[in-house]
């Protein structure tokens, strides 16, 4: 499943499989001169057997065949080999920036840049055995690579919905051009009980945006999301009074965590995160230096 090989030298072409090839029409992710800097970056992982995925523009083209501006490189790595990573740039030359300490880190040369990244902005989407386990082998500038699975992919996006970035549409056209083919148990069980209705939700979606494609999505699927919303139905709302919004956006919902009384989802019994940690994804927010809905 997915593991026909894609060549992608001056851009990224090619998709998962014959049919798909045929629709994509031979699509191509236009890349200025910077490819050579990320062959760079991923020869040096490479040459330090540093284990990565290539995800972000270059994966989501693969399976889905749209074509996008690709600005920089997005590379995934277990938390135990991200410091070994970084150390692998720095001795390279690059300039090296861990950006945020609970998930992402940066290497630098001149103004390009590759994200080396081991979890998510929110603490939930955390790089673990099974991603590596589930990457789809492919050829990136000349250089056999794995990219993310679209399980993985649709994981990690599903909770980007910030004022200004909305990954929904990514969701849907993953499961779009995968459904027929994703592992969906494996897809559940990443949301687990805390979080399957933000599955849920874009499931939904799916079938609103293409109607005549519902049968992409098994019906087993979404009759378990259905079972868990009768459930919740008879059993009432949590006592806890813990607002989760902030798992799905670093700004929307701040007034409920700083006016209104609510606990940060984003922090345990729910989330991953630390209070030092919400509170630099907040300072970096509020000074507008970007890098959010990861």
């Amino acid at each position: 499943m997915r593991k026909e090989p894609m060549n992608m030298m001056n851009g990224l072409q090619g998709t998962k499989h014959a049919s798909a090839k045929q629709a994509a029409g031979g699509h191509v992710v236009d890349l200025d001169p910077r490819y050579e800097f990320y062959q760079d970056v991923m020869r040096e992982l490479e040459r330090a057997q540093v284990p990565f995925l290539v995800g972000g523009g270059f994966a989501f083209a693969y399976f889905t065949s749209i074509e996008r501006k690709i600005k920089d490189l997005d590379l995934f790595v277990m938390p135990k080999d991200f410091a070994p990573a970084m150390q692998v740039f720095s001795d390279a030359g690059f300039e090296t920036r861990i950006r945020f300490a609970h998930w992402l880190g940066k290497a630098l040369k001149g103004e390009d840049f590759v994200d080396i990244i081991f979890s998510s902005g929110n603490g939930l989407c955390r790089v673990d055995e099974s991603w590596l386990d589930n990457a789809v082998p492919v050829e990136i500038l000349g250089l056999p690579v794995k990219v993310c699975s679209p399980e993985e992919m649709i994981w990690s996006k599903a909770f980007v919905m910030e004022r200004d970035r909305f990954d929904g549409a990514d969701v849907a056209h993953l499961i779009q051009a995968c459904g027929e083919e994703m592992n969906w148990s494996r897809l559940l069980r990443r949301f687990d009980d805390n979080h399957w209705r933000v599955l849920f939700s874009h499931l939904i979606l799916f079938g609103y945006v293409y109607p005549c494609e519902r049968n992409k999505i098994p019906q087993w699927v979404q009759g378990e999301c259905l079972r868990r919303f009768r459930h919740e139905l008879k059993t009432g709302p949590l006592a806890e009074r813990t607002c989760r919004g902030t798992l799905l956006s670093w700004s929307e919902y701040l007034p409920d965590i700083e006016q209104r009384g609510y606990g940060d989802g984003r922090q345990p019994p729910v989330g991953n995160l630390t209070e030092m940690e919400t509170a630099q994804l907040t300072e970096v927010w509020r000074h507008g230096e970007g890098e959010r809905g990861r």
